[in-house]
C-alpha cells in the first residue's frame, strides 16, 4: 500500500486522495483511487512481467484503442519507467460464467470483440506457438523443470498450425478471463496486458474455454460472431481452445519459477495441461483437424 500511496502522490501531486486495493489480480496490483471527485484504477505492474511477454507500451496502446471503440475504460495516464497505468474506474457489474451463455449477453460480448478485432492495427504481436516456446525457454533458464506433457502437446500444436494454415492478424485481447468483463450497460473489457496483433480465433477460443462452453455454445458463438455457420469456423475455435490452455499451462510453469506471489502456479499449470489433453482426446478432435483438408480455410471475415 505504501508503494501505491507514493505512486498516487506522484500522479496527483498535492491532492488529497483515497486509495483502496482491488482484489483479483495475479500478475499485478490494482488500486481504486478517488481524487478530486473522480475515480480511477491505478494498475501497478508486477515484478518480472516482461519475462511473460508483457509490453506495457503495447498494453497502453491497446487500452486506448479499446476506449476509442467503446469497449474499455478511458486510459488517462501511463508511466513507462514504473509500469503504472491509470484508467477511469468502471462502475459496472461482473458477468458470471452462466450469464455469458445467454443469447443477449453473448451478442453484446460478440459486438465488443468484433469492434476491437475490426479496428486498425495496434502495436505488438501475439502468436500462441511462439508464446509457449518462449515460456519454455525462459522457464528453463530459471531452472524450472518442463512437464513431460510438453513434448506431445507441442506436436499437437504443430498439427493445428499446419491444418489451419496462415491466419490474418487482427487486434486481439488474448486474455479473456471472466474477471476481465464488466457490464455498465455495455460490455466493457479490461486488462489489456497480453494484447497484440494475432489470430481472432485464439481470442474466441480463449473466451470459449474460459467460460466453459460446450460445442453447442460454440456454435452459437460462431453464429453470433460471423452471422453464418461454417464448419471450418467451428473447427478453428475447437482446435484453438487447445492452444489457449497450452498457453495458460506454460504461463503457470514459468510463473512457478519467477513469481514471488503466494499462488499455486503448479496446480494452475496442471489444471490447464489436463484440460488441454482432454480437448485433444475428444472424439471430434481429428475431425476438426481434417476440416481444412479440402483447401478451405476458416474465413476471417463475414
Amino acid at each position: 500500500m505504501e508503494a501505491a500511496r507514493a505512486a498516487v502522490a506522484r500522479l496527483w501531486p498535492g491532492r488529497a486522495a483515497k486509495v483502496a486495493e482491488l482484489g483479483g489480480g495475479i500478475t499485478n496490483r490494482n488500486f481504486k483511487v478517488e481524487v478530486g471527485g473522480e475515480v480511477f484504477v491505478l494498475r501497478m505492474g508486477g515484478a518480472k512481467t516482461d519475462l511473460l511477454g508483457i509490453d506495457r507500451a503495447v498494453e497502453y496502446a491497446a487500452g486506448k484503442r479499446a476506449f476509442e471503440v467503446g469497449i474499455g475504460p478511458e486510459v488517462t495516464a501511463f508511466v513507462p519507467d514504473q509500469g503504472w497505468l491509470v484508467a477511469r474506474f468502471i462502475d459496472g457489474s461482473p458477468l458470471s460464467v452462466a450469464e455469458m451463455r445467454q443469447d443477449e449477453v453473448l451478442a453484446r460480448v460478440v459486438r465488443a470483440l468484433r469492434a476491437f478485432h475490426d479496428s486498425t492495427p495496434i502495436p505488438g504481436r501475439f502468436d500462441a506457438w511462439a508464446v509457449v516456446d518462449g515460456y519454455r525457454t525462459v522457464a528453463e533458464s530459471h531452472g524450472v523443470g518442463i512437464p513431460a506433457q510438453f513434448g506431445g502437446a507441442r506436436k499437437i500444436a504443430e498439427r493445428i498450425r499446419s491444418a489451419r494454415g496462415p491466419q490474418p492478424l487482427v487486434p486481439c485481447h488474448n486474455d479473456l478471463l471472466n474477471a476481465n468483463f464488466l457490464d455498465d450497460g455495455a460490455v466493457q473489457i479490461v486488462d489489456w496486458e497480453y494484447a497484440g496483433m494475432g489470430d481472432r480465433f485464439f481470442d474466441l477460443a480463449n473466451f470459449s474455454v474460459n467460460h466453459e462452453f460446450v460445442v453447442d455454445d460454440d456454435r452459437r458463438l460462431m453464429r453470433a460472431y460471423f452471422g453464418v455457420e461454417r464448419d471450418t469456423d467451428l473447427a478453428s475455435l475447437r482446435l484453438m481452445r487447445f492452444m489457449s490452455d497450452f498457453r495458460e499451462a506454460m504461463w503457470g510453469v514459468l510463473q512457478s519459477g519467477i513469481s514471488e506471489l503466494d499462488f499455486d502456479f503448479d496446480a494452475y499449470a496442471t489444471k490447464h495441461f489436463a484440460r488441454m489433453m482432454a480437448s485433444a482426446a475428444d472424439s471430434d478432435f481429428e475431425r476438426y483437424l481434417r476440416a481444412f483438408s479440402d483447401g478451405t480455410r476458416a474465413a476471417p471475415e463475414d
